[in-house]
């Protein structure tokens, strides 16, 4: 019997947080919630990375998730806006580590491949393949859209992991 193992995943960002709660059974995905933790624009930093962090402990208290998942920073051309992205996603790695939680983090090539196939896929090919994989789901927007990649992402990559272990374990070696 597969143990269940209730993820959130997330996609940071100063403005829009995407978070998305899913449950793994085996090879059976359940979505759980979805949804985004905003920011206020007209606030300092230090204050928006306060909303932010609240808003995600708020998240994991209602829903209780086993393990985080977060994607890697993707770096773009402005130097200013990739820093407050990484202090954003500081937040994401944090909240989770904080409360006891395992975070592992993927490159947004390894999130495309893992849901859709293909690592250099196109966003609109990655939301319709969240429609079919969690077919009950109500997406909230973009940025939840992701964050539940993220998430499948991390089912199937734990899935693997907890396969090779068992394997390892019966044939009398470690990993």
């Amino acid at each position: 019997m597969n143990k269940s193992l209730r993820i959130i995943g997330l996609d940071p960002g100063l403005r829009r947080m995407g978070w998305g709660v899913v449950v793994a059974e085996g090879s059976r995905l359940s979505h759980v919630a979805n949804g985004v933790i905003t920011s206020s624009a007209d606030e300092d930093l230090s204050r928006r990375l306060v909303e932010l962090y609240d808003g995600l402990h708020a998240i994991l208290k209602l829903h209780r998730p086993d393990t985080a998942a977060v994607e890697h920073t993707f770096v773009n051309k402005d130097p200013v806006a990739t820093l407050k992205l990484g202090q954003a996603r500081a937040i994401a790695l944090l909240v989770p580590a904080q409360v006891g939680l395992p975070v592992s983090e993927y490159a947004p090539n390894q999130v495309k491949k893992s849901v859709v196939g293909v690592g250099h896929a196109e966003k609109g090919q990655v939301h319709a393949m969240i429609k079919v994989l969690l077919p009950r789901a109500e997406v909230s927007g973009a940025d939840a859209a992701d964050a539940l990649a993220i998430a499948i992402c991390h089912a199937h990559f734990s899935q693997t992991n907890r396969r090779i272990d068992e394997m390892m374990t019966a044939a009398g070696g470690k990993r």
